[in-house]
């Protein structure tokens, strides 16, 4: 793949000046998006806000609607006919969930994911190739849960009264597994990945890698503009699943040092291990969630067991309840898991204009981010709703860099 490297576009006048202004300079960029554009992104994040509560709802309709029927119960009686072997039963019954809940939300999957999608211009997918992508989806969730849910349970049974500190010990365990195979084995089945070739690009990115201490040798492309126009990037992977990808979007659509602005902060991530550390505080919170559960499944369970027929949290029959408490405990902690990744995003921002030294590149890559995310929110919404920092935050972080670092520079 061939990039077409675009230039620079003209630094507004406000973030030129010697000595910079710093409020001046953000504010000038953020003029640069039209009244129309930021409406149209305003409009789709802030959708955003009521359709994280609607997911919530019909899930737990979705869940309550198993259990209280029987279908749930029905489920797992059909699994238990088909073999006694109780890790396959188990891998069964999460088979026909799966496939009843993803049947049950599609509707709004299909509004969420294609027609919404389409109406704010961000995907480029016709219907066929949307319904394809969710089918791969489907089938990596099939193989993974089948392997996951069928382990949670066995420990379920084996660990009464200590089940939720090893469940959870065990649900990062997989997580691990899952991030390690990622870049290698389940990326690919979205898109198709080829190294870059073009010097003007690869060369720069791999001597900011090497001087950061990535030892790197290729970098990725992979084929993102025929789901969408987003730009996105990342440095993923480790015990020898390593990989520098970026993808044609960004290549297409942003200059050079706008790229390497997004690719520093991709190798900030990498740098300041923030996997491993995301991993070890979303650890906690899902140890929090485990033991949640614990305190309201038996309560619930007891309450309607007549009804219900689960016979304790060790029956998969109790699946959908187990989801709708954590959906309920995961609902009330957005803001501390939005809170945990934005403080990463921001350190990786920081990272990368020191690694890149391309102040109005990264602000420039903000702008194109603000195509999908609210440009500037309040204090409280960004602290609810924001996993990354807003548009606003990361051009003003870019500027300050800049008054600090970047002596005169004349308009190009």
């Amino acid at each position: 793949m061939t990039p077409l490297l675009v230039a620079l576009q003209s630094i507004p006048e406000a973030a030129a000046a010697v000595p910079l202004d710093v409020d001046a300079a953000t504010r000038a960029y953020l003029d640069t998006v039209s009244p129309a554009a930021r409406a149209s992104s305003d409009a789709y994040f802030e959708g955003g806000y009521v359709l994280q509560l609607v997911d919530f709802l019909i899930g737990g309709v979705i869940g309550v609607a198993l259990l209280h029927t029987g279908a749930s119960a029905r489920m797992r009686e059909l699994a238990a006919r088909v073999t006694r072997l109780r890790f396959v039963h188990v891998a069964l019954y999460w088979a026909l969930y799966l496939v009843v809940t993803t049947v049950l939300g599609l509707p709004l999957q299909v509004y969420e994911g294609y027609f919404r999608e389409h109406a704010y211009g961000l995907s480029n997918l016709s219907f066929g190739g949307w319904l394809g992508e969710e089918a791969k989806g489907l089938a990596i969730a099939l193989v993974l849960g089948g392997i996951a849910v069928p382990l949670l349970y066995a420990i379920l049974r084996k660990a009464r009264r200590t089940w939720w500190v090893w469940g959870a010990v065990a649900t990062m365990g997989f997580t691990v597994f899952v991030v390690a195979i990622a870049p290698v084995f389940l990326a690919p089945v979205f898109n198709s990945y080829t190294r870059l070739e073009d010097p003007k690009v690869r060369d720069p990115i791999l001597a900011l890698a090497r001087a950061n201490g990535i030892e790197a040798h290729d970098v990725w492309t992979f084929d993102a503009s025929k789901q969408s126009k987003r730009v996105s990037a990342n440095v993923s992977g480790f015990a020898g699943t390593q990989r520098i990808s970026l993808n044609d979007n960004l290549l297409n659509r942003c200059s050079l040092p706008e790229i390497e602005a997004v690719m520093g902060h991709e190798m900030g991530h990498y740098v300041l291990h923030h996997i491993e550390k995301s991993l070890l505080a979303i650890g906690v919170v899902i140890l929090l969630g485990f033991l949640f559960v614990r305190t309201g499944f038996e309560r619930l369970r007891r309450r309607f067991e007549t009804r219900w027929r689960v016979d304790g949290v060790d029956d998969p029959a109790g699946f959908p309840l187990f989801v709708l408490l954590f959906s309920v405990y995961g609902l009330l902690t957005t803001p501390v898991t939005n809170t945990i990744i934005r403080t990463t995003e921001a350190e990786a921002d920081l990272f990368g204009l020191n690694a890149a030294r391309q102040p109005d590149g990264a602000a420039q890559a903000a702008l194109k981010l603000a195509e999908y995310r609210k440009l500037d929110p309040g204090p409280i919404e960004e602290f609810v709703f924001f996993d990354h920092p807003s548009g606003r935050h990361r051009i003003e972080m870019a500027m300050r860099w800049k008054a600090e670092h970047v002596g005169p520079q004349s308009l190009p």
